[in-house]
Protein backbone atom coordinates (compact mmCIF):
# COMPACT_ATOMS: atom_id res chain seq x y z
CA UNK A 1 0.00 0.00 0.00
CA UNK A 2 2.97 2.50 0.54
CA UNK A 3 4.24 2.02 -3.15
CA UNK A 4 0.59 3.02 -4.02
CA UNK A 5 0.02 5.58 -2.11
CA UNK A 6 0.09 9.28 -3.69
CA UNK A 7 3.57 11.48 -3.04
CA UNK A 8 3.49 13.17 0.13
CA UNK A 9 3.70 17.01 -1.06
CA UNK A 10 5.73 19.41 0.76
CA UNK A 11 4.15 21.29 3.43
CA UNK A 12 3.08 24.62 2.09
CA UNK A 13 5.03 27.80 2.77
CA UNK A 14 8.19 25.79 3.88
CA UNK A 15 9.91 28.34 1.13
CA UNK A 16 8.39 31.47 2.42
CA UNK A 17 11.53 32.89 3.58
CA UNK A 18 13.54 34.05 0.79
CA UNK A 19 11.23 35.84 -1.43
CA UNK A 20 9.96 38.16 2.18
CA UNK A 21 13.57 38.59 2.97
CA UNK A 22 13.90 40.03 -0.79
CA UNK A 23 10.73 41.90 -0.69
CA UNK A 24 11.96 43.71 2.77
CA UNK A 25 15.32 44.30 1.75
CA UNK A 26 13.65 45.92 -1.96
CA UNK A 27 11.22 47.84 0.96
CA UNK A 28 14.59 48.92 2.92
CA UNK A 29 16.53 50.56 -0.09
CA UNK A 30 13.40 51.80 -2.06
CA UNK A 31 12.74 53.99 1.18
CA UNK A 32 16.05 55.01 2.09
CA UNK A 33 16.21 57.85 0.79
CA UNK A 34 18.27 60.79 2.79
CA UNK A 35 17.71 63.40 0.38
CA UNK A 36 13.74 63.38 0.26
CA UNK A 37 12.94 65.30 3.41
CA UNK A 38 15.70 68.24 1.57
CA UNK A 39 13.87 68.44 -1.78
CA UNK A 40 11.93 71.98 -1.91
CA UNK A 41 15.34 73.10 -0.42
CA UNK A 42 17.16 71.51 -3.12
CA UNK A 43 15.17 72.60 -5.47
CA UNK A 44 15.23 76.52 -4.45
CA UNK A 45 18.69 76.09 -3.83
CA UNK A 46 21.93 76.44 -6.17
CA UNK A 47 21.79 73.07 -7.77
CA UNK A 48 18.31 73.77 -9.45
CA UNK A 49 17.83 77.24 -8.81
CA UNK A 50 13.88 77.38 -9.09
CA UNK A 51 11.52 80.27 -8.13
CA UNK A 52 9.08 79.75 -5.10
CA UNK A 53 6.19 79.75 -7.75
CA UNK A 54 7.89 77.08 -10.29
CA UNK A 55 8.14 75.08 -7.37
CA UNK A 56 4.97 75.06 -5.48
CA UNK A 57 2.68 76.15 -8.51
CA UNK A 58 4.34 74.60 -11.29
CA UNK A 59 6.09 71.70 -10.45
CA UNK A 60 4.39 70.18 -7.56
CA UNK A 61 0.76 70.06 -8.77
CA UNK A 62 2.32 67.74 -11.34
CA UNK A 63 2.50 64.55 -9.13
CA UNK A 64 -0.85 65.03 -8.17
CA UNK A 65 -2.59 65.04 -11.51
CA UNK A 66 -0.29 61.78 -12.35
CA UNK A 67 -0.60 60.27 -9.50
CA UNK A 68 -4.28 60.27 -9.94
CA UNK A 69 -5.12 59.30 -14.04
CA UNK A 70 -2.47 56.45 -12.99
CA UNK A 71 -3.64 54.94 -9.89
CA UNK A 72 -6.81 52.98 -11.52
CA UNK A 73 -4.84 51.58 -14.86
CA UNK A 74 -1.66 50.61 -12.34
CA UNK A 75 -3.93 49.12 -10.00
CA UNK A 76 -5.65 46.57 -12.60
CA UNK A 77 -2.51 46.08 -14.31
CA UNK A 78 -0.47 45.00 -10.52
CA UNK A 79 -3.13 42.29 -10.50
CA UNK A 80 -2.96 40.90 -14.42
CA UNK A 81 0.70 41.42 -14.44
CA UNK A 82 0.77 39.57 -11.21
CA UNK A 83 3.10 41.97 -9.05
CA UNK A 84 6.70 41.59 -9.67
CA UNK A 85 6.37 43.55 -13.77
CA UNK A 86 5.07 46.71 -11.39
CA UNK A 87 7.41 46.22 -8.87
CA UNK A 88 9.91 46.62 -11.17
CA UNK A 89 8.36 49.60 -13.00
CA UNK A 90 8.83 50.68 -9.47
CA UNK A 91 12.01 50.74 -9.17
CA UNK A 92 13.01 51.90 -12.70
CA UNK A 93 11.05 54.92 -12.07
CA UNK A 94 12.48 55.66 -8.85
CA UNK A 95 15.89 55.64 -10.43
CA UNK A 96 14.77 57.53 -13.58
CA UNK A 97 13.12 60.41 -10.88
CA UNK A 98 17.05 60.42 -8.73
CA UNK A 99 18.78 60.63 -11.82
CA UNK A 100 16.80 63.50 -13.42
CA UNK A 101 16.52 65.05 -9.65
CA UNK A 102 20.64 65.22 -10.61
CA UNK A 103 21.23 66.24 -13.70
CA UNK A 104 17.61 67.40 -15.03
CA UNK A 105 17.94 71.21 -15.66
CA UNK A 106 14.79 73.44 -15.96
CA UNK A 107 11.14 73.51 -15.18
CA UNK A 108 10.27 71.04 -17.92
CA UNK A 109 12.28 68.53 -17.22
CA UNK A 110 11.74 68.99 -12.68
CA UNK A 111 7.79 68.39 -13.98
CA UNK A 112 8.66 65.26 -16.31
CA UNK A 113 10.95 64.03 -12.96
CA UNK A 114 7.30 64.45 -10.92
CA UNK A 115 5.69 62.72 -13.49
CA UNK A 116 7.55 59.57 -12.49
CA UNK A 117 7.36 59.80 -8.78
CA UNK A 118 3.66 59.55 -9.70
CA UNK A 119 4.92 56.50 -11.37
CA UNK A 120 6.42 55.28 -8.15
CA UNK A 121 3.24 56.28 -6.10
CA UNK A 122 0.89 54.34 -7.84
CA UNK A 123 2.86 51.54 -8.13
CA UNK A 124 3.75 51.44 -4.57
CA UNK A 125 0.49 48.89 -4.29
CA UNK A 126 2.89 46.04 -5.78
CA UNK A 127 5.15 46.16 -3.13
CA UNK A 128 2.23 45.90 -0.13
CA UNK A 129 0.30 42.76 -2.28
CA UNK A 130 3.09 40.87 -4.12
CA UNK A 131 3.47 38.85 -0.57
CA UNK A 132 -0.02 37.59 -0.65
CA UNK A 133 0.31 35.86 -3.73
CA UNK A 134 3.37 33.64 -2.83
CA UNK A 135 2.84 32.91 1.08
CA UNK A 136 0.03 30.78 2.72
CA UNK A 137 -2.61 32.59 4.56
CA UNK A 138 -1.47 31.62 8.39
CA UNK A 139 1.67 33.19 6.90
CA UNK A 140 0.32 36.55 5.40
CA UNK A 141 0.28 38.57 9.53
CA UNK A 142 3.80 37.40 10.00
CA UNK A 143 4.89 39.11 6.73
CA UNK A 144 3.15 41.85 6.58
CA UNK A 145 4.76 43.28 9.78
CA UNK A 146 8.18 42.17 7.94
CA UNK A 147 7.44 43.89 4.99
CA UNK A 148 5.59 46.93 6.47
CA UNK A 149 8.37 47.16 9.08
CA UNK A 150 11.09 47.11 6.29
CA UNK A 151 9.57 50.40 4.48
CA UNK A 152 9.24 52.18 7.49
CA UNK A 153 12.82 51.59 9.19
CA UNK A 154 14.32 52.40 5.96
CA UNK A 155 12.40 55.81 5.55
CA UNK A 156 13.62 56.33 9.14
CA UNK A 157 17.02 55.51 8.55
CA UNK A 158 16.91 57.63 5.33
CA UNK A 159 15.53 60.86 7.12
CA UNK A 160 17.87 60.15 10.10
CA UNK A 161 21.26 59.68 8.33
CA UNK A 162 20.46 62.71 5.73
CA UNK A 163 19.69 64.61 8.64
CA UNK A 164 23.15 63.74 10.58
CA UNK A 165 25.43 64.11 7.12
CA UNK A 166 23.68 67.62 6.60
CA UNK A 167 23.94 68.93 10.08
CA UNK A 168 27.75 67.04 11.26
CA UNK A 169 29.59 65.75 8.23
CA UNK A 170 27.69 68.90 6.25
CA UNK A 171 27.36 67.47 3.22
CA UNK A 172 25.51 69.06 -0.12
CA UNK A 173 22.43 68.29 -0.78
CA UNK A 174 23.18 67.11 -4.15
CA UNK A 175 25.64 64.45 -2.36
CA UNK A 176 22.41 63.48 -0.63
CA UNK A 177 20.79 62.48 -3.88
CA UNK A 178 23.75 60.69 -5.00
CA UNK A 179 23.11 58.70 -1.61
CA UNK A 180 19.24 57.61 -2.78
CA UNK A 181 20.09 57.02 -6.61
CA UNK A 182 22.27 54.72 -5.26
CA UNK A 183 19.82 52.93 -3.02
CA UNK A 184 17.10 52.85 -4.99
CA UNK A 185 19.60 51.29 -7.72
CA UNK A 186 20.12 48.54 -5.30
CA UNK A 187 16.63 48.11 -4.41
CA UNK A 188 16.02 47.40 -8.42
CA UNK A 189 18.65 44.65 -8.62
CA UNK A 190 16.93 42.82 -5.56
CA UNK A 191 13.82 42.57 -7.18
CA UNK A 192 14.88 41.26 -10.02
CA UNK A 193 15.21 38.14 -7.98
CA UNK A 194 11.87 38.08 -6.67
CA UNK A 195 9.95 34.96 -7.84
CA UNK A 196 7.05 35.02 -10.42
CA UNK A 197 3.46 34.77 -8.47
CA UNK A 198 1.39 32.54 -9.94
CA UNK A 199 -1.62 33.55 -8.70
CA UNK A 200 -3.23 37.16 -8.28
CA UNK A 201 -6.37 39.07 -6.34
CA UNK A 202 -8.64 39.22 -9.05
CA UNK A 203 -7.46 38.13 -12.28
CA UNK A 204 -5.29 35.11 -11.45
CA UNK A 205 -7.23 34.00 -8.55
CA UNK A 206 -6.87 30.64 -7.71
CA UNK A 207 -7.95 29.61 -3.73
CA UNK A 208 -10.36 27.50 -3.09
CA UNK A 209 -14.04 28.11 -0.98
CA UNK A 210 -12.35 27.27 1.84
CA UNK A 211 -9.32 28.66 1.92
CA UNK A 212 -11.58 31.81 1.44
CA UNK A 213 -13.76 31.27 4.07
CA UNK A 214 -10.58 30.91 6.56
CA UNK A 215 -9.05 34.12 5.04
CA UNK A 216 -7.77 36.31 7.44
CA UNK A 217 -5.11 39.21 6.62
CA UNK A 218 -3.41 41.91 8.52
CA UNK A 219 -3.60 45.17 6.75
CA UNK A 220 -0.13 45.72 4.79
CA UNK A 221 -0.12 49.57 5.88
CA UNK A 222 -1.76 49.92 9.06
CA UNK A 223 -2.21 46.56 11.06
CA UNK A 224 -5.51 46.31 10.60
CA UNK A 225 -7.13 42.92 10.21
CA UNK A 226 -9.22 41.50 7.23
CA UNK A 227 -11.74 39.05 8.19
CA UNK A 228 -13.59 37.57 5.51
CA UNK A 229 -17.34 36.78 5.90
CA UNK A 230 -18.54 33.38 4.56
CA UNK A 231 -21.47 34.90 3.58
CA UNK A 232 -19.59 36.65 0.96
CA UNK A 233 -18.48 36.47 -2.49
CA UNK A 234 -15.19 35.23 -3.64
CA UNK A 235 -13.20 37.16 -5.94
CA UNK A 236 -15.47 37.94 -9.22
CA UNK A 237 -14.89 36.07 -12.46
CA UNK A 238 -13.57 32.88 -10.83
CA UNK A 239 -16.41 30.59 -10.44
CA UNK A 240 -14.89 28.03 -13.33
CA UNK A 241 -11.19 27.64 -12.60
CA UNK A 242 -11.13 27.95 -9.11
CA UNK A 243 -9.46 24.68 -8.62
CA UNK A 244 -7.56 24.41 -11.85
CA UNK A 245 -4.43 26.61 -10.74
CA UNK A 246 -2.55 25.64 -7.03
CA UNK A 247 -2.41 28.04 -4.64
CA UNK A 248 1.20 27.41 -3.78
CA UNK A 249 3.68 29.26 -6.01
CA UNK A 250 6.14 25.89 -5.18
CA UNK A 251 3.21 23.51 -7.20
CA UNK A 252 3.64 25.34 -11.02
CA UNK A 253 0.67 24.74 -13.09
CA UNK A 254 0.70 22.87 -16.41
CA UNK A 255 0.19 25.18 -19.61
CA UNK A 256 -3.70 24.31 -19.69
CA UNK A 257 -3.87 25.51 -16.46
CA UNK A 258 -2.13 28.87 -16.96
CA UNK A 259 -4.37 29.28 -20.07
CA UNK A 260 -7.35 28.52 -18.56
CA UNK A 261 -6.41 31.00 -15.96
CA UNK A 262 -5.63 33.73 -18.38
CA UNK A 263 -8.97 33.50 -20.39
CA UNK A 264 -11.20 35.03 -17.84
CA UNK A 265 -13.40 37.58 -18.95
CA UNK A 266 -11.99 41.21 -17.83
CA UNK A 267 -15.13 42.93 -18.31
CA UNK A 268 -16.85 40.56 -16.51
CA UNK A 269 -14.03 40.69 -13.86
CA UNK A 270 -14.94 44.42 -13.98
CA UNK A 271 -18.37 44.69 -14.09
CA UNK A 272 -18.61 42.47 -11.02
CA UNK A 273 -16.04 44.61 -9.48
CA UNK A 274 -18.61 47.22 -9.83
CA UNK A 275 -21.43 45.18 -8.36
CA UNK A 276 -18.89 44.51 -5.46
CA UNK A 277 -18.53 48.09 -5.47
CA UNK A 278 -22.25 49.07 -5.08
CA UNK A 279 -22.78 46.45 -2.30
CA UNK A 280 -20.04 47.60 -0.45
CA UNK A 281 -20.83 51.71 -0.30
CA UNK A 282 -24.45 50.57 0.86
CA UNK A 283 -23.43 49.98 4.58
CA UNK A 284 -23.28 53.09 6.44
CA UNK A 285 -20.95 52.29 8.75
CA UNK A 286 -18.81 51.52 5.70
CA UNK A 287 -19.75 54.64 3.63
CA UNK A 288 -18.92 56.98 6.93
CA UNK A 289 -15.52 55.99 7.44
CA UNK A 290 -14.48 55.33 3.72
CA UNK A 291 -15.86 59.18 3.62
CA UNK A 292 -13.29 60.58 6.80
CA UNK A 293 -10.65 58.42 4.37
CA UNK A 294 -10.66 59.81 1.43
CA UNK A 295 -11.54 63.81 2.65
CA UNK A 296 -9.06 63.60 5.08
CA UNK A 297 -6.65 61.54 3.39
CA UNK A 298 -6.83 64.12 0.44
CA UNK A 299 -5.67 67.17 3.02
CA UNK A 300 -2.65 64.71 4.54
CA UNK A 301 -1.44 64.78 0.86
CA UNK A 302 -1.91 68.08 0.50
CA UNK A 303 0.03 69.21 3.82
CA UNK A 304 2.66 66.55 3.43
CA UNK A 305 3.45 68.06 -0.38
CA UNK A 306 3.81 71.65 1.12
CA UNK A 307 4.97 71.46 4.59
CA UNK A 308 8.61 71.84 3.29
CA UNK A 309 7.70 75.38 1.24
CA UNK A 310 6.02 76.63 4.35
CA UNK A 311 9.19 75.48 6.85
CA UNK A 312 11.52 76.96 3.83
CA UNK A 313 9.17 80.40 3.89
CA UNK A 314 9.57 80.35 7.49
CA UNK A 315 13.37 79.76 7.95
CA UNK A 316 15.02 79.61 4.40
CA UNK A 317 17.92 76.52 4.37
CA UNK A 318 20.11 78.99 2.67
CA UNK A 319 20.72 81.06 5.60
CA UNK A 320 19.88 78.64 8.57
CA UNK A 321 20.43 75.28 9.95
CA UNK A 322 17.37 72.78 9.13
CA UNK A 323 16.18 69.56 11.06
CA UNK A 324 13.62 68.29 8.21
CA UNK A 325 15.08 64.93 8.47
CA UNK A 326 14.98 64.75 12.25
CA UNK A 327 11.48 65.74 11.91
CA UNK A 328 10.33 63.36 9.42
CA UNK A 329 12.22 60.46 11.41
CA UNK A 330 10.56 61.81 14.56
CA UNK A 331 6.90 62.05 13.30
CA UNK A 332 7.51 58.24 11.41
CA UNK A 333 8.44 56.97 14.94
CA UNK A 334 5.84 58.35 17.21
CA UNK A 335 3.11 57.75 14.70
CA UNK A 336 4.37 53.89 14.59
CA UNK A 337 3.87 54.48 18.53
CA UNK A 338 0.97 55.37 18.21
CA UNK A 339 -1.20 52.87 15.48
CA UNK A 340 0.61 50.00 18.22
CA UNK A 341 -1.34 51.90 20.87
CA UNK A 342 -4.62 52.01 19.18
CA UNK A 343 -4.62 48.40 18.58
CA UNK A 344 -4.72 47.34 22.66
CA UNK A 345 -7.31 50.23 22.90
CA UNK A 346 -11.13 49.11 23.30
CA UNK A 347 -13.64 51.57 22.57
CA UNK A 348 -16.94 50.92 20.76
CA UNK A 349 -15.93 52.58 17.47
CA UNK A 350 -19.84 51.63 16.02
CA UNK A 351 -20.95 54.21 18.69
CA UNK A 352 -18.44 56.69 19.16
CA UNK A 353 -16.33 56.25 16.02
CA UNK A 354 -17.93 59.53 14.59
CA UNK A 355 -17.62 61.77 17.44
CA UNK A 356 -13.84 60.69 17.37
CA UNK A 357 -13.31 61.62 13.86
CA UNK A 358 -14.39 65.05 14.68
CA UNK A 359 -12.61 65.54 17.54
CA UNK A 360 -9.75 64.50 16.41
CA UNK A 361 -10.10 66.03 12.95
CA UNK A 362 -10.34 69.43 15.19
CA UNK A 363 -7.13 68.54 16.43
CA UNK A 364 -5.89 67.77 12.85
CA UNK A 365 -7.18 71.45 12.03
CA UNK A 366 -5.23 73.42 15.42
CA UNK A 367 -2.09 71.95 14.61
CA UNK A 368 -2.32 73.30 10.81
CA UNK A 369 -3.51 76.85 11.77
CA UNK A 370 -0.44 77.25 14.13
CA UNK A 371 1.72 75.60 11.82
CA UNK A 372 0.42 78.37 9.57
CA UNK A 373 0.61 81.19 11.51
CA UNK A 374 2.72 80.89 14.41
CA UNK A 375 5.98 81.77 12.15
CA UNK A 376 8.44 79.97 14.66
CA UNK A 377 10.33 76.37 12.76
CA UNK A 378 10.03 74.81 15.71
CA UNK A 379 6.25 75.69 16.48
CA UNK A 380 5.94 74.00 12.75
CA UNK A 381 8.06 71.08 13.44
CA UNK A 382 6.15 70.17 16.55
CA UNK A 383 2.57 71.08 14.59
CA UNK A 384 3.87 68.82 11.76
CA UNK A 385 4.70 65.82 14.29
CA UNK A 386 1.07 66.36 16.16
CA UNK A 387 -0.42 66.19 12.65
CA UNK A 388 1.12 62.91 11.36
CA UNK A 389 0.57 61.24 14.47
CA UNK A 390 -2.79 61.65 14.79
CA UNK A 391 -3.58 61.22 11.10
CA UNK A 392 -1.36 57.60 11.18
CA UNK A 393 -3.73 56.96 14.24
CA UNK A 394 -6.91 58.01 12.57
CA UNK A 395 -6.43 56.06 9.36
CA UNK A 396 -5.79 53.38 11.18
CA UNK A 397 -8.83 52.81 12.89
CA UNK A 398 -10.23 53.62 9.68
CA UNK A 399 -8.67 50.48 8.39
CA UNK A 400 -9.56 48.23 10.86
CA UNK A 401 -13.59 49.37 10.81
CA UNK A 402 -13.53 49.01 7.01
CA UNK A 403 -11.68 46.07 6.48
CA UNK A 404 -13.72 44.12 9.21
CA UNK A 405 -15.96 41.42 7.56
CA UNK A 406 -14.74 41.98 4.29
CA UNK A 407 -12.47 40.00 2.00
CA UNK A 408 -9.37 40.70 0.98
CA UNK A 409 -10.51 41.02 -2.46
CA UNK A 410 -13.42 43.58 -1.53
CA UNK A 411 -10.68 45.03 1.14
CA UNK A 412 -8.37 45.96 -2.44
CA UNK A 413 -11.51 47.30 -4.48
CA UNK A 414 -12.55 49.53 -1.40
CA UNK A 415 -9.02 50.70 -0.64
CA UNK A 416 -8.19 51.65 -4.28
CA UNK A 417 -11.64 53.68 -4.32
CA UNK A 418 -11.04 55.81 -1.19
CA UNK A 419 -7.71 56.91 -2.48
CA UNK A 420 -9.23 57.30 -5.69
CA UNK A 421 -11.39 60.01 -4.38
CA UNK A 422 -8.66 61.27 -2.31
CA UNK A 423 -6.71 61.90 -4.89
CA UNK A 424 -9.82 63.63 -6.93
CA UNK A 425 -10.40 66.04 -4.47
CA UNK A 426 -6.46 66.83 -4.31
CA UNK A 427 -6.31 67.57 -7.44
CA UNK A 428 -9.00 69.43 -7.22
CA UNK A 429 -7.80 71.23 -4.47
CA UNK A 430 -4.40 71.81 -6.63
CA UNK A 431 -5.99 72.71 -9.56
CA UNK A 432 -7.97 75.48 -7.57
CA UNK A 433 -5.83 76.54 -4.81
CA UNK A 434 -2.30 75.92 -5.94
CA UNK A 435 -2.03 75.63 -9.33
CA UNK A 436 -0.59 78.66 -11.51
CA UNK A 437 -4.01 78.37 -13.55
CA UNK A 438 -5.66 78.15 -10.87
CA UNK A 439 -5.56 81.13 -8.40
CA UNK A 440 -1.64 80.26 -7.81
CA UNK A 441 -2.29 81.52 -4.01
CA UNK A 442 1.17 81.34 -1.53
CA UNK A 443 1.97 78.47 0.76
CA UNK A 444 0.97 80.95 3.86
CA UNK A 445 -2.46 81.26 2.34
CA UNK A 446 -2.92 77.79 1.27
CA UNK A 447 -2.37 76.35 4.74
CA UNK A 448 -5.28 78.34 6.09
CA UNK A 449 -7.50 77.34 3.37
CA UNK A 450 -6.41 73.45 4.18
CA UNK A 451 -6.50 74.60 7.69
CA UNK A 452 -10.53 75.43 7.09
CA UNK A 453 -11.02 72.24 5.42
CA UNK A 454 -10.05 69.80 7.96
CA UNK A 455 -12.66 72.70 10.32
CA UNK A 456 -15.37 71.39 7.91
CA UNK A 457 -14.32 67.76 8.17
CA UNK A 458 -14.86 67.91 11.82
CA UNK A 459 -17.82 69.95 11.83
CA UNK A 460 -19.72 67.34 8.77
CA UNK A 461 -18.70 64.29 11.47
CA UNK A 462 -20.25 66.27 14.19
CA UNK A 463 -23.17 66.83 12.68
CA UNK A 464 -23.23 63.11 11.74
CA UNK A 465 -22.03 61.43 14.99
CA UNK A 466 -24.35 63.37 16.89
CA UNK A 467 -27.38 61.88 14.77
CA UNK A 468 -25.87 58.50 15.28
CA UNK A 469 -25.92 58.81 19.01
CA UNK A 470 -28.94 60.10 19.77
CA UNK A 471 -30.70 57.60 16.86
CA UNK A 472 -28.60 54.78 19.05
CA UNK A 473 -29.93 55.84 22.61
CA UNK A 474 -33.75 56.54 21.31
CA UNK A 475 -33.19 52.79 20.37
CA UNK A 476 -32.34 51.87 23.21
CA UNK A 477 -35.15 53.42 24.90
CA UNK A 478 -37.70 51.99 22.56
CA UNK A 479 -36.34 48.44 23.34
CA UNK A 480 -36.26 49.14 27.32
CA UNK A 481 -40.02 50.29 26.68
CA UNK A 482 -41.05 46.93 24.40
CA UNK A 483 -39.07 44.90 27.02
CA UNK A 484 -40.87 46.53 30.23
CA UNK A 485 -45.01 45.50 29.52
CA UNK A 486 -43.27 41.93 28.66
CA UNK A 487 -41.42 41.68 31.56
CA UNK A 488 -44.24 43.29 33.92
CA UNK A 489 -46.66 40.29 32.53
CA UNK A 490 -44.32 37.57 33.39
CA UNK A 491 -45.07 38.95 37.11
Amino acid sequence: TELNAAPRRAPRGCCWGLPTALLCLYGFFANLRPSEPFLTPYLLGPDKNLTETQVFNEIYPVWTYSYLVLLFPVFLATDYLRYKPVILLQGLSLIVTWFMLLYAEGLLAIQFLEFFYGVVTATEIAYYSYIYSIVDLNLYQKVTSYCRSAALVGSTVGSISGQVLVSVASWSLFSLNVISLTSVSVAFAMAWFLPMPQKSLFFHHVSSTQVSREMKVLNCKNGAVIQDDPALKRAPGWEDVESKVPLNVEEHPTDDQVSCAQKVDILKVLKELWQDFLQCYSSWPMLCWSVWWALSTCGYFQVINYTQGLWEMVLPSQTSAIYNGGVEAVSTLLGAVAVFAVGHTKISWATWGEMALALFSLFITAAVYVMDTVRNIWVCYASYVIFRIIYMLLITIATFQIATNLSVERYALVFGVNTFIALALQSLLTLIVVDSKGLGLNIFTQFMIYAGYFAAISLVFLISGTCSIVKSYRRQEERQARSTPESCLVH
